[in-house]
């Protein structure tokens, strides 16, 4: 994690106090409580809560479940998150059968993989990520399996490995504009780089759906943010996702302006007239938001039956 003498502590002022609109009521529910139950149980690790999403109550309830894989620790040290920085502990091979059993225990209809960047492994942990994807479709058939994935370097024959799992949507987030990217992101994630995975993934035989995310907050121009769309449909991506970046501590990025609803409102329909398939915006959205991941769901419902094609 990032240390107090590394970046100044921001002031608290108007611009950067939390509006009404970003507040949440508490989880609960039935359903919630089901699936946190079974999460306690099998020691799954959930960017629901690592992440302290405020739609864990919506996405529990309905169906739907963000877990990670391979640790809590990350080998890159993104200004935006909150996850641990440092030398990672060694994979455990039995985390994937592990994930597909208890998710078949929660009967979701959606789940979405993710990871922390492990470049100590030398394929970024792909393979890891294929062995997840195959006991999911294999332990669970009727749940969509979507993984949001790093950018592994930029390595085709990884990315490869990844999509010859066959998971039904990839995801990779460019999280912010261009010019921002080196104040945002490791310096080794590049927004180039990020733009070639998805383009290399839509362009593979499999066909998958991609889907990427922009947070809004961080200092970016209504200019730069249309420039994002147009890179992100210019390759391929078929669903995006907008939300308001909230500073996770102290030590991490201030906010630089509050988005307010009507304004992702009006960015959501900007970016519908590049032609994404679907398009979530809005101050609580996040990469894995049930909204998108429910068009998801009739989208390839309606492509079973023949009504719809990846394009």
């Amino acid at each position: 994690m990032a240390t107090p003498d590394r970046f100044p502590l921001p002031q608290v002022t108007e611009t950067t106090r939390k509006p009404e609109w970003l507040k949440v009521r508490l989880p609960h529910g039935e359903g919630y409580e089901r699936v946190k139950s079974i999460v306690r149980r099998t020691k799954l690790s959930t960017v629901c809560e690592e992440a302290r999403c405020p739609n864990i109550a919506e996405c529990w309830g309905g169906g739907t479940a963000t877990v990670m894989l391979m640790g809590e620790v990350c080998t890159r040290a993104c200004r935006f998150c909150h996850v641990k920085v440092g030398a990672p502990p060694p994979l455990d091979p039995m985390e994937p059968i592990h994930l597909a059993q208890a998710v078949k225990e929660m009967d979701l209809e959606y789940i979405v993989v993710t990871s922390v960047n492990r470049d100590d492994r030398p394929d970024g942990g792909a393979s890891h990520f294929a062995s997840a994807i195959r006991e999911l479709r294999q332990h669970s058939p009727k749940t969509i399996v979507e993984v949001l994935i790093p950018d592994f370097k930029g390595v085709e024959r990884d990315l490869a490995t990844v999509a010859e799992a066959r998971p039904h949507v990839v995801a990779h987030n460019v999280e912010t504009v261009e010019r921002l990217t080196p104040t945002v992101r490791d310096r080794r994630a590049g927004y180039k780089q990020s733009l070639k995975v998805l383009e290399y993934l839509k362009q593979r035989p499999e066909r998958l759906y991609t889907k990427s995310s922009i947070m809004v907050g961080l200092g970016e121009t209504d200019a730069e943010l249309e420039q994002t769309f147009k890179d992100l449909r210019a390759v391929g991506v078929d669903v995006l996702t907008l939300g308001q970046y909230l500073q996770p501590s102290q030590y991490h990025l201030r906010v630089e302006r509050f988005v307010t609803p009507q304004q992702f409102e009006d960015y959501k329909k900007l970016a519908e007239s590049y032609g994404f398939l679907y398009v979530a915006s809005g101050p609580l959205v996040r990469s894995s938001y049930r909204a998108a991941e429910f068009f998801m769901k009739g989208l390839m419902e309606r492509e079973r039956l023949g009504l719809a094609s990846n394009t």
